[in-house]
């Protein structure tokens, strides 16, 4: 892989600004973030009355933690745009989560916001290796997923040649990336493991193909996975991380010099991790569910939005603002069986540890005689691999399971292609528990 890292002379001034520097622009923008809300949102002015704060009591950053904290239901409960701070004439677009479990998610951007957004993507892209000029094979969704239209508009600002190739059709996908020749790609995870397998079965070695670097977010993902993708495709694999309700892609970037959990971009963003049983923070470092606040928005300003992304905070390297550890699990993703927590995650890097299975999975939690039953459907990587080598694998993975987590698990490994493949966010877990 080439080095394609970023001259330190490239970046803005606040990615190596001192710590005081950063939290000083913190305050002033965090006392700023909050009154908006209050002045401008009824939810949160009776939010904030209610639970006996203000605006003004915002003297540290530290203050923050006395505020309530805010949920996606209740931006479902304001649904469509109750939670907006600004008049509907001032909104330049609308993104909306799907609603597939309930009424949408809907955010507002001022012309404002697009550009700090803008911003941050091209931030994001420098600190994934790419340069003005290079192209980049867009193939996140286009529409009210944030995705797509989120980094589009950000990398042409950046100087980007860019292919908005969007999700699906992924022969087609595979034909452009080996015709057009793009630097760079991004893409949901488990949606480049389709690609992947997309290129083999065109008789394609993707390790030949242009491509310099990957950037991935959209889903958790494991470090295991990352070095799948790295050794098939000869690239870089780094992370971005963000959510709708805070702005979408960009709010953090992991730097491609040092690959080791996604920078926050603390001059817009200001995060903090709890306890997510208590809701009181955790020691620096500590392990919890992140939370973000929004310094900048207009349009929809988000207080203490609680993420349910599993993460803990630590010091920044290749940049002065903090990183959090790659998230690869969500407390919202955990399941309970038989009173053990597990997380996909666990049996994904479990899964990429075996060479003849390929990475594609769903698990299918059931209830038998009132027993949780935990059965893990994958794949072979080959037609050659025969059903001796199958059952082989099957108990690799069910040993490593018990001794990782502790509890006992059925593998099935099926035929190469038999695990539906995600054209966006990959579903995992089918819990059939609740509907016995």
């Amino acid at each position: 892989m080439q080095d394609i890292a970023p001259k330190r002379e490239t970046l803005e001034p606040i990615e190596i600004a001192s710590r005081d520097e950063i939290e000083a622009l913190q305050l002033e923008r965090l006392k700023w973030s909050v009154a908006h809300a209050y002045n401008n949102v009824p939810f949160y002015k009776k939010s904030f009355d209610e639970a006996g704060v203000h605006p003004d009591d915002i003297k540290s950053l530290s203050d923050l933690a006395k505020f309530p904290f805010t949920v996606k239901s209740d931006l479902r409960d304001n649904y469509p745009f109750g939670m907006l701070a600004v008049p509907r004439d001032q909104v330049a677009r609308v993104h909306a989560s799907s609603g597939t479990t309930g009424k949408p998610t809907v955010v507002g951007y001022s012309k404002t916001d697009l550009q700090n957004w803008n911003n941050l993507i091209g931030r994001c892209l420098r600190a994934s290796g790419l340069r003005p000029g290079e192209m980049l094979h867009n193939a996140y969704g286009y529409g009210l997923f944030t995705g797509g239209l989120g980094v589009h508009g950000g990398a042409e600002d950046y100087g980007l040649q860019v292919v908005p190739v969007s999700g699906g059709m992924t022969a087609r996908q595979v034909t452009l990336i080996n015709d057009f020749k793009p630097d760079g790609i991004t893409v949901t995870p488990s949606y480049a493991l389709s690609i992947l397998d997309a290129f083999r079965a065109a008789g394609i070695d993707p390790r030949e193909t242009s491509l310099k670097v990957g950037i991935f977010g959209a889903e958790p993902w494991t470090n295991a996975m990352r070095r799948e993708i790295e050794d098939a495709f000869d690239m870089h694999a780094v992370d971005i991380y963000g959510l709708s309700e805070v702005m979408g892609p960009g709010v953090a970037m992991e730097c491609i010099e040092s690959k080791d959990g996604p920078t926050i971009w603390e001059d817009h963003f200001l995060a903090e991790v709890i306890n997510p049983e208590t809701g009181e923070p955790v020691a620096e470092g500590e392990m919890g569910e992140l939370v973000f606040t929004s310094l900048t928005k207009e349009a929809l300003p988000i207080i203490r939005y609680r993420t349910r992304d599993l993460t803990r905070l630590l010091a920044g390297t290749a940049r002065s603002m903090r990183r959090m550890e790659k998230i690869t699990g969500r407390s919202d993703d955990m399941m309970i069986v038989r009173g053990v927590n597990v997380f996909p995650s666990q049996v994904e890097e479990q899964l990429m540890d075996i060479g003849d299975l390929a990475p594609h999975y769903q698990i299918v939690l059931e209830r038998e005689n009132r027993m949780d039953t935990f059965t893990i459907h994958t794949e072979a990587a080959s037609e050659a691999v025969d059903q001796s080598s199958r059952d082989a694998c099957a108990q690799t993975l069910a040993k490593a399971m018990k001794d990782v987590v502790g509890i006992s698990v059925q593998v099935q490994v099926n035929d190469p292609g038999s695990v539906e493949r995600s054209e966006g966010k990959a579903k995992r877990v089918i819990d059939k528990r609740a509907q016995d």
